[in-house]
């Protein structure tokens, strides 16, 4: 099937690990040049270059810190120099919390808002205009099921990925006009990096049986009774960057093995 993603442009943030990565290689397997932006310069330079190399497109690496004004401005100022624009743009970079709403302080609260939500915004501000250029644009942003389904240990979590979702449904009816496409999709249990180093924390003094680990959180949590891979969730995100997804608008998907136990 032809998504007619071929020699589109697609920004990815946290783009050189996990969920990231996979977005960005599932993209570059349809043929779309890619800039992979995350904080560590050594492992965005190589897996772009590993990219370009494998899938034969144009890719960027850029180190930045896009949870801070400076760096999201380096992000778009170097995806401007090098392709001249974005046509797609999946705000990707996040990370979990562990603290209660009593005791975290300020500082933490704003490193959290600046990292899941202004980042957002300020890349929005910033790529919006290439995509009219261009006459079209699609706008992904990675949220989570916590956003509507709150877990008790991230509280912060909780709340800047709830925003991020309300943030993304109030951006897509404004640039819809401009033919910009704007959605939000909230995982579930995905099996990522991060979720392997926590599992074999906590199991390094009880036999260090992270895989059991795992597979016990899946079984409490989710009734497919998995985690998913990144390459599952990242072939949900490529079809909504795809023009397959034309009709998709100021939407919420879930992509959790069924773990919303709402409707």
């Amino acid at each position: 099937m032809d998504l007619g993603l071929k020699g589109k442009v697609a920004v990815i943030t946290g783009g050189s690990v996990g969920i990231g990565l996979a977005i960005a290689e599932g993209l570059a397997a349809e043929g779309s040049h890619v800039v992979l932006a995350a904080r560590q310069s050594e492992r965005v330079t190589a897996e772009a270059g590993r990219i370009a190399a494998h899938f034969g497109v144009r890719t960027l690496g850029v180190a930045c810190d896009v949870g801070t004004p400076e760096g999201t401005r380096k992000l778009v100022d170097e995806t401007a120099a090098t392709f001249g624009g974005a046509d797609i743009l999946i705000n990707n970079a996040g990370t979990g919390s562990n603290e209660t709403i009593m005791e975290a302080p300020d500082e933490k609260w704003q490193s959290y808002w600046d990292l899941h939500v202004m980042a957002a915004v300020r890349l929005a501000r910033g790529f919006v205009p290439s995509m009219r250029e261009r006459g079209a644009g699609v706008i992904l942003h990675n949220a989570s099921i916590c956003a509507a389904q709150p877990l008790w240990y991230e509280p912060i979590y909780n709340v800047t990925k709830a925003a991020l979702m309300m943030f993304s449904k109030t951006l897509a009816q404004e640039v819809i006009k401009d033919n910009i496409r704007v959605n939000t999709v909230n995982p579930g249990l995905i099996l990522t990096p991060d979720w392997v180093k926590t599992a074999k924390q906590l199991t390094a003094d009880k036999g260090g049986d992270w895989q059991g680990y795992l597979d016990e959180v899946a079984r409490e949590h989710a009734p497919i009774k998995r985690f998913a891979t990144a390459q599952e969730l990242a072939n949900f995100f490529v079809f909504l960057c795809s023009d397959k997804a034309s009709y998709s608008v100021g939407s919420t998907y879930y992509v959790d093995g069924g773990m919303l136990k709402t409707v």
